[in-house]
């Protein structure tokens, strides 16, 4: 299936692409409705299976399980196609639904959220060697913003709609109403990839046979600083060194050379998109929280924040489709400047006194940097990688997006159920001071995107 040929004048939406597109956006458009209305939905599941303390870990165990995803789906894409992986994770995403909706206790739920984050693990990385694989250059930021542009819908009405069903159906349809929609997502996109085989000559990568092994320590090594970072004394000190050991040994094998100390290029662009992510969806975790539980908000309304930050996303991602051969540094610099001032805009929500559209609008800003910054992230990741090895960097991407997040939300997580019943303001605070720093130091770093011996 040799389509990256095609004539760059053609949308993502002509007749050659047409059905690939709109079944790849439908995929998209499901994990970002079931996405948005989960995180709506927590705080009253945590709540109800009386799992507060692990309401960071909600989040993070689905993260660190797309971790062992991602890395399966990499080198599966490469050498046998994307579609298989593809399968295999709409399966598992909607297997691990099911498990959470009909948990009798919090850990089950974790179980069944970490089996859901495999699945969208593979969804995620196979649907970027599609773009890679099927779509000329010239339409990759296109797509990439229509995927975006796919989170439209849910944003404007998934999490209201989570919230109504909160509230009158209860908190568990919100995971049991999806397997059936993603099955039918599943038919609309696979029989377009039937031709798309694997490559010639696949890249071998070094040390390939054990990226599996430091996937899994990766994962176990940001659980146990989820969990280490909520004991106490000497137990605290020993899991804590243990976990930031094997983050830090598996990352280095996980990631491309020099991601971890910014080297200009590839490993910048990685890097960023670690940050970036860190930096927004460790805040919106929490705002949910903050807005129903501190400020009693509803869970419909407590949404709303949802809603908007997604909007903003949208509108900032439609916008960087339509740039014409922009300099990528200043487009990430643009995006994450925006992203650093509105993740310091929605903190002010802490404050009783402050009225909460200043947070609501802080929120839009910063959804408008995510939009100019991941787009920008992919496309460069695709320009800069051979076609060989598109589906080993686009799982780097998205492994050090998980990555990075899963352990802002572990030392996030803990420092807020620490502080959580003596000082509710310092347990939020202390987690929106973090990803903002996060994204001051992607906006420092923007500029080394491009190699040296490009300019």
């Amino acid at each position: 299936m040799q389509v990256a040929a095609a004539v760059p004048t053609e949308g993502p939406f002509a007749r050659r692409y047409r059905a690939l597109s709109i079944g790849a956006v439908s995929l998209v458009a499901l994990y970002a409705f079931e996405s948005l209305a989960v995180t709506t939905a927590m705080p009253t599941v945590a709540a109800a299976l009386d799992g507060l303390s692990l309401y960071a870990m909600a989040f993070a165990g689905t993260l660190v399980s797309s971790v062992v995803g991602m890395v399966a789906a990499g080198r599966w894409a490469d050498r046998s196609g994307p579609r298989v992986p593809l399968a295999h994770g709409v399966a598992w995403f909607a297997f691990g639904l099911v498990v959470a909706g009909l948990a009798p206790a919090m850990w089950v739920l974790l179980v069944g959220r970490m089996v859901q984050g495999f699945g969208g693990g593979l969804m995620s990385v196979a649907l970027y060697v599609v773009v890679g694989r099927v779509y000329p250059p010239a339409l990759r930021a296109r797509i990439f913003a229509a995927f975006a542009a796919a989170w439209v819908v849910p944003a404007i009405v998934g999490p209201a709609i989570s919230g109504l069903i909160v509230e009158h159906l209860g908190w568990r349809w919100v995971f049991l109403l999806f397997p059936l929609v993603a099955g039918v997502a599943a038919l609309m996109v696979l029989p377009a990839l039937c031709g798309l085989g694997p490559l010639p000559e696949p890249d071998p990568v070094a040390g390939d046979r054990h990226r599996m092994v430091w996937a899994v320590v990766a994962a176990a090594s940001a659980l146990l600083l989820h969990h280490g970072g909520q004991q106490r004394g000497w137990v605290a000190a020993a899991l804590l060194a243990f976990a930031v050991a094997g983050l830090l040994l598996s990352m280095v094998r996980l990631l491309p050379p020099g991601t971890l100390r910014a080297a200009r290029g590839l490993p910048t662009v990685i890097a960023l998109r670690g940050i970036a992510a860190a930096a927004f969806f460790g805040t919106e975790v929490f705002l949910p929280l903050l807005l129903s539980r501190e400020r009693g908000l509803s869970p419909a309304w407590a949404g709303a924040a949802l809603t908007i930050g997604a909007l903003g996303w949208s509108l900032g991602s439609w916008n960087r489709g339509r740039m014409k051969d922009p300099s990528p540094a200043r487009v990430l610099q643009a995006g994450m400047a925006l992203l650093t001032l509105g993740v310091a805009g929605a903190a002010l929500a802490v404050i009783p006194a402050m009225p909460l559209a200043v947070a609501m609008a802080a929120w839009v800003v910063a959804g408008l940097g995510m939009g100019t910054v991941f787009p920008s992230l992919s496309v460069l990741t695709l320009e800069l990688s051979p076609p060989a090895r598109q589906g080993v960097n686009a799982s780097a991407l998205q492994l050090c997006d998980a990555l990075f997040t899963a352990a802002m939300l572990a030392v996030a997580g803990s420092m807020f159920a620490a502080l959580l019943e003596r000082a509710p303001l310092a347990a939020y605070l202390s987690g929106f001071s973090m990803t903002a720093a996060l994204g001051l130091l992607g906006l420092l770093l923007a500029g080394r995107v491009r190699p040296a011996d490009a300019g």
